[in-house]
């Protein structure tokens, strides 16, 4: 069923749907991170997450009988995967080794201001004011938070450092990715793009191997959940709403991570940010929200780096764009 805005654009329902499911895991991703983070280090925990969600993705390809994306596509789903699949997760996953998980949620949320400004430099798009305007809020806030994790407490600046980091390898990906979404598909871009970051988190394969045979359980099944839930499903999800709504109206959806990191990771992890990172986390958000008043279309949500979906981040990043951009992200 459809409805429509003021704008007159028309909403299909289920692909609110699909939005929520993507916005409820890429949330939860940053929480199951935090959760594991004393029983795998961060590149066997994306090794094994991105095992996971390729094994999904190869299978998802296999019944669906999608073949390789042509060679045009090639150089943006490697960037991508590199990028976003890749580093972000490892990054993301050394930084909520050492922050809470609703500040790195908060921290990695900049991504799409740091996709704004490398779309502005790197394809010609412009630095409109509100982007500017924003990037500087948003920046305030990032010293806000690392101000609150300097005087000891849950969190450490280098924490914060590191989910920055993340948010530009999230930007990158997104920007690399752009141009392959014009020669292939979504879902073609999404599951090579998984498994390039594979291929360059194999180096993490004897840590991997060594940590899961004395790590917990649950802490095993959780890097299954991650694989399958936030980063098969959750990426599935993002590109079946993408593909019935604009990437703006649906970029707007991961504004609601930070808030549901929060509450998850105090029910949980009992974690709750200090209220000083919480007011800096606002101010980041603040300044993405604030960039996207001059309705410039080449700024991009965090999420959908992989619809194309990278905060991700997870830590993920959580841890996702403009529609050309759809590609996530983060968590």
């Amino acid at each position: 069923m459809n409805h429509s805005t003021a704008d007159g654009t028309r909403i299909d329902r289920r692909a609110l749907v699909a939005a929520s499911i993507t916005v409820a895991l890429w949330a939860s991703a940053f929480v199951s991170i935090r959760g594991v983070a004393d029983h795998f280090s961060p590149g066997a925990l994306a090794l094994g997450r991105l095992l996971t969600g390729s094994a999904i993705m190869g299978v998802l390809l296999l019944v669906k009988r999608v073949g390789f994306p042509p060679r045009e596509a090639w150089r943006g789903i490697l960037i991508s995967g590199v990028f976003w699949f890749g580093a972000y997760m490892v990054v993301l996953n050394w930084g909520e080794q050492k922050v809470d998980a609703g500040t790195a949620a908060m921290v990695v949320n900049v991504g799409p201001l740091v996709i704004a400004l490398l779309g502005g430099w790197l394809l010609r798009e412009g630095f409109p004011r509100m982007l500017v305007a924003g990037m500087a809020v948003s920046f305030a806030g990032a010293i806000v938070v690392g101000i609150s994790t300097s005087s000891g407490g849950h969190s450490s600046l280098g924490g914060v450092l590191l989910c920055l980091l993340a948010a530009v390898c999230y930007g990158v990906g997104v920007v690399g990715q752009k141009p392959a979404l014009r020669h292939a598909s979504a879902l073609q871009v999404t599951a090579f793009a998984c498994f390039t970051g594979t291929i360059v988190c194999l180096p993490f394969a004897g840590q991997l191997v060594s940590q899961v045979s004395r790590a917990p359980l649950s802490a095993s099944w959780n890097i299954l959940y991650l694989g399958a839930f936030p980063t098969a499903l959750a990426f599935t999800t993002w590109a079946y709403a993408l593909a019935r709504t604009t990437a703006g109206k649906l970029g707007a959806t991961t504004y609601a991570v930070p808030a549901l990191v929060v509450v998850m990771s105090w029910i949980f992890l009992g974690e709750v940010p200090a209220w000083l990172a919480v007011a800096g986390g606002a101010l980041c958000l603040g300044g993405v929200a604030v960039s996207r008043l001059g309705g410039s279309a080449s700024t991009p949500a965090p999420a959908s780096v992989p619809a194309p979906a990278p905060r991700a981040a997870g830590g993920g990043p959580v841890h996702g764009p403009a529609a050309e951009a759809s590609s996530t992200g983060s968590d």
